[in-house]
This record gives structure tokens, C-alpha cells and sequence, in this order.
């Protein structure tokens, strides 16, 4: 790609603050809530999560676009973010994979950015303040005019985001983690049966389903309001609740669906906004945290055992909410001691609020999909489906 046109762009946050840089990706305004991303890669990845959509990503790392992009890192079939946000930008990629520049990238689907502010001081204002709305232009270089406008934006508590992301029919996945790639070859070589999982999408990861099909499930991806009479008519072994954008209390129909299909007793796993609206569904509640947690260094654990993980989100659980006689806490985040996993005492349901299937981020929590596995393995050989139980 040649350079670019210098283009000025405003950056303005709801508190009235401004910065002035450059634009890179399309021209236009964009509004959202603005949080930042702390990893040092994967920034395809990031741009691409529909768990962001409705949001303006500032990315900590001090140059973006250095490996371009591909069409494999993709996490969805585009960008879901409302704008990007970063220090300094390549526009020339230099990576044996790349098929694209990140500026070009952006600009092909109309997604917005703006480069060359003071990162650093707009990620410290974040965490003293906590994450707030936010528009970037290139069209409205007022201050105040942008200012109006950010301002008439609704809040990210009580929106249900969801309905912008998930699949509007069902449909079949069988792609694995690609060879070269896959880090547990022997995950799919231990499973000697084919299991069918049903996987709630409330904006789900590529790289989830393709974990689930590398440990030889026959994964059938259902529209988040899909009900549960039609997810058991599948005769799944498990159910699968995904990540997704937005408030976890406001996905009413999805926490409505997941509390019906606890008394089927099935396995179940929930991941992120998966793992709220299981919360949700057990009668417990989720707040809004100041800032979130968005990076992939952040440590999880109990008991001694500590994971690194992948984490992006904006809510938690809060554990006075959780029914102690039926739910436990099986990991905390380690930063902020914030509920990162839950298990049902007595069905195979469980959930965690980081990302094992990472993409980008380590591998350590990878075995939940094992557990998940062995769990429905588990559940085909002593089936109980005629003794449902009334979750209340």
C-alpha cells in the first residue's frame, strides 16, 4: 500500500476531553464506548470478536498494523468494532501471511480510526474514570458538535447488543484448528465418538467452534433466541452458551432459554457473555465494571492453581448474587479477585468469564474444552434425561 493522505480526525470521550490526530481506515464518525486492549498481538483477532461490537478500541501497543491481515485470523467475516484507536500505524505490512493492509482492511468495511494521540495518557484516564462513550470523525472536526453527539448515544448498560451479531438461521461447523496450528494435536485422536453440541451465538468466536471440532464434536450453531424445545430437538450431548457485546442482563431471551434447558440436565459451558447469562439463568446478577478486562496476561485461579488467559469483557457476576447451595466459584481473576468461573454443584455446567479458546492469547485454560468432552462423554453413559430437575 502506498501512504497514505494525511487526514485529520477528533477523537472526543463524553467527559469533554479531545484529541486530535490522524485518520486511518475510512473516513466518517463513528460512536461508541470507548475501552482499551492491552495485548501486544492480535489485534485482527481483537477488531474481528463480535464481543466488541458497539465499542471504540484503543490499542496499547505503540504500532498497529505491522503484520497486515488475513482472512484465517479472522474471528467473524469482519470488523465488529465501532472505530479503533492507536499510537502509531505500518502501512507497509512485512508477514509471509498477509494478504491485506490493516489501514485497507478497515476502509473496506467502513470502520473508522484514528492514529497518533497519546495512547498512554487516554488508557490512564480510562482506569481513573472508567470506560465512556466516544466518537472519532474525520467530517465533524467541532468539538462541541462532536460532543453533542457522543452525548446523545445510549450508555452500554441495558443494551442488548446481541441482536446486531448473532446468526439469523442455523447452521453446521466442522472446521478444525488448522494442523500447522494446533497445539493439542491429540485432543480429536482421544475422541472415539462423535459428540453434538448446540451453540447458543450470541457473537461467537470462530476460534471456539473451531476448538470444539477439534475435540471431535459436531458443533450446530443456533440463533441466541432460539428456544429449547428446537435445541433439543438436535438430541445434543451438550450446550454451548458463547461470548457476545453488550449488557448480559438485557439478552432476556437467551437467559430465559439457558435457565429452561438447565432442568434437560445436559452438560453445559458457558464462555464470557456465555457465562453472565448462565449467572443469570442460576438467579444470580451482573454489574458493570469500571474499565473491564481486556488483554492476554490476565491471571485466573483457586486454590493455588493459577491460569493466564484471554479475557474481554465489561461485566461480572456478582458472587453474593450466587445461590450458594447450588453454585460455587471455581476461579477468580487474580487482579481484581472478580468472579472468572462458576460450576453447578450437582449438573455438568459450568462456565468461565476469560477465553480458552484464545486467538489471540495463551493456551493454558485449553482443558475446559476436555472437561466439556468428558463431561458429555460422561453424561451419554448414564443418560438422566427423564428425571428433569426445577431450577429456581
Amino acid at each position: 500500500m502506498a501512504l497514505f493522505e494525511a487526514i485529520p480526525a477528533l477523537l472526543v470521550l463524553a467527559d469533554g476531553t479531545t484529541y486530535r490526530g490522524w485518520s486511518f481506515g475510512a473516513t466518517g464518525t463513528a460512536i461508541g464506548e470507548v475501552v482499551f486492549n492491552t495485548g501486544m498481538t492480535g489485534y485482527q483477532e481483537v477488531l474481528t470478536d463480535p464481543s466488541y461490537c458497539g465499542q471504540i478500541v484503543v490499542f496499547t501497543y505503540p504500532e498497529l498494523g505491522n503484520t497486515g491481515v488475513n482472512p484465517e485470523d479472522e474471528e467473524s467475516n469482519r470488523p465488529q468494532v465501532r472505530g479503533a484507536i492507536a499510537r502509531n500505524i505500518c502501512t507497509r505490512p512485512s508477514n509471509w501471511r498477509s494478504s491485506q493492509s490493516l489501514p485497507d482492511y478497515l476502509k473496506q468495511y467502513q470502520i473508522p480510526g484514528i492514529y497518533g494521540i497519546d495512547t498512554r495518557a487516554l488508557t490512564r484516564k480510562i482506569r481513573i474514570y472508567g470506560a465512556m462513550n466516544g466518537g472519532i470523525s474525520t467530517e465533524i472536526l467541532d468539538e462541541a458538535e462532536l460532543l453533542e453527539r457522543v452525548l446523545a448515544a445510549p450508555a452500554m448498560s441495558g443494551l442488548n447488543l446481541v441482536r446486531e451479531v448473532t446468526t439469523q438461521t442455523a447452521y453446521e461447523w466442522s472446521e478444525t484448528t488448522d494442523p500447522v496450528w494446533e497445539f493439542n494435536p491429540e485432543a480429536k485422536a482421544n475422541s472415539d465418538e462423535t459428540l453434538t453440541v448446540v451453540a447458543l451465538d450470541f457473537g461467537i468466536k470462530r476460534n471456539i467452534l473451531r476448538r470444539l471440532a477439534s475435540y471431535g464434536c459436531r458443533v450446530i450453531v443456533v440463533p441466541a433466541h432460539t428456544p429449547k424445545e428446537e435445541i433439543l430437538k438436535y438430541n445434543p450431548d451438550g450446550i454451548f452458551l458463547s461470548n457476545g457485546p453488550g449488557d448480559p442482563a438485557a439478552v432476556t431471551e437467551g437467559i430465559e432459554t439457558a435457565k429452561a434447558l438447565l432442568s434437560a440436565q445436559k452438560p453445559m459451558f458457558g464462555i464470557c457473555m456465555g457465562h453472565q447469562i448462565l449467572g443469570h439463568a442460576l438467579g444470580a446478577e451482573t454489574y458493570k465494571l469500571k474499565f473491564g478486562h481486556r488483554g492476554l496476561n490476565q491471571p485466573a485461579g483457586l486454590q493455588k492453581r493459577v491460569e493466564i488467559t484471554s479475557q474481554n469483557h465489561s461485566f461480572a457476576i456478582n458472587p453474593d448474587t450466587l445461590p450458594e447451595a447450588v453454585v460455587e466459584i471455581s476461579h477468580l481473576n487474580l487482579n481484581d479477585r472478580t468472579v472468572a468461573g462458576v460450576r453447578h454443584k450437582n449438573l455438568p455446567v459450568f462456565s468461565v468469564q476469560y477465553h480458552p479458546e484464545a486467538s489471540p492469547g495463551p493456551h493454558d485454560a485449553d482443558y475446559l474444552f476436555e472437561n466439556f468432552v468428558q463431561a458429555m462423554r460422561a453424561a451419554r453413559q448414564t443418560p438422566n434425561s427423564s428425571n428433569e430437575v426445577k431450577i429456581k
